[in-house]
């Protein structure tokens, strides 16, 4: 019976050997008041919280060019933090104008005041409700953060995600909000084919209740914040400012420059756009070549 019962242990202890580095690592407990950030990771049908390392050298200030959507979203977080009541916002428009640098602004911001920032990717929202779970009762602030939120045409399961933001935002502790950015306004595909299904009854016309569905999905968000594209004046104040920040990090003399400033406008015309994330772009390659080709003669 002994001999029976250890090579049952030992057959035991090689299948664990062999299983062991299939399961995920296990998630450490986070501490709150020295995490800043972390990521919802789903493993198998379960996840958890995941801490992440974050830089803290993107200010409110260095986002040129959206100042309104800076102020209104600032307004909202401050009173978030200060427990008061807020919305959950959606940051909607053009790309590369900063609508995920200002999410990621307002922690640095509003670190030091309790705010906490969670990334969750689409894919992940139907955890919702695990994720609101693990946060009840804790004193810090936290912002959800689903980056590129969007649907293309087909799929359906934006109707699962609007009941899930339903129960997951309504039901949500005072101490936690969702902050989303998309390349759409309503997150979806608008066709022009949703309003030709039309019917008129004693005079009443109802439009298509599939235009009615999709918008509905972003009514989920109190707070809606428009971006558009640079003009060519906001482009090249956003190019300044950042070559003058790098420079001043690498200690590089320079002045501004109607050579310098060609060179942006063509790098810009080279990719189509005029953006934040253009200029900021360009300003780390001008800087960089100039320390390139200067060396230490352009040295401060």
């Amino acid at each position: 019976m002994e001999n029976r019962l250890s090579e049952f242990l030992d057959r035991v202890e090689q299948v664990l050997e062999r299983v062991q580095p299939l399961l995920p690592d296990a998630l450490p407990v986070i501490d709150w008041t020295v995490c800043l950030a972390a990521r919802w990771q789903r493993m198998g049908q379960h996840g958890g919280l995941r801490p992440l390392q974050v830089r803290l050298d993107l200010h409110l200030h260095d986002l040129l060019g959206v100042d309104r959507q800076r102020t209104q979203l600032e307004g909202n977080t401050r009173q978030f933090v200060r427990g008061l009541p807020a919305n959950h916002a959606l940051l909607w428009g053009a790309r590369g104008t900063g609508k995920s640098s200002l999410v990621r602004a307002l922690l640095a911001e509003y670190a030091e005041a309790g705010l906490r920032l969670i990334e969750i990717e689409r894919d992940d929202l139907a955890d919702l409700p695990r994720v609101v779970e693990q946060l009840t009762g804790l004193p810090q602030r936290f912002v959800l953060f689903c980056d590129d939120l969007s649907f293309e045409s087909g799929e359906g399961d934006y109707r699962v995600l609007k009941s899930v933001l339903d129960g997951s935002l309504e039901q949500a502790p005072d101490n936690v909000l969702l902050y989303a950015t998309s390349n759409r306004r309503h997150l979806v595909p608008e066709r022009q084919r949703d309003n030709l299904d039309w019917q008129q009854v004693d005079g009443e016309v109802h439009p298509s209740e599939a235009v009615e569905d999709k918008v509905a999905l972003s009514d989920r968000f109190g707070l809606w914040l428009s971006f558009y594209p640079f003009t060519q004046p906001e482009y090249l104040q956003v190019v300044h400012h950042w070559v003058a920040v790098l420079a001043a990090r690498a200690g590089l003399k320079w002045s501004w420059s109607d050579e310098l400033e060609k060179d942006a406008i063509r790098w810009a015309t080279g990719r189509g756009n005029r953006n934040g994330r253009c200029a900021y772009q360009f300003a780390r390659h001008w800087v960089g070549l100039a320390l390139l080709e200067g060396g230490d003669e352009q040295r401060q």
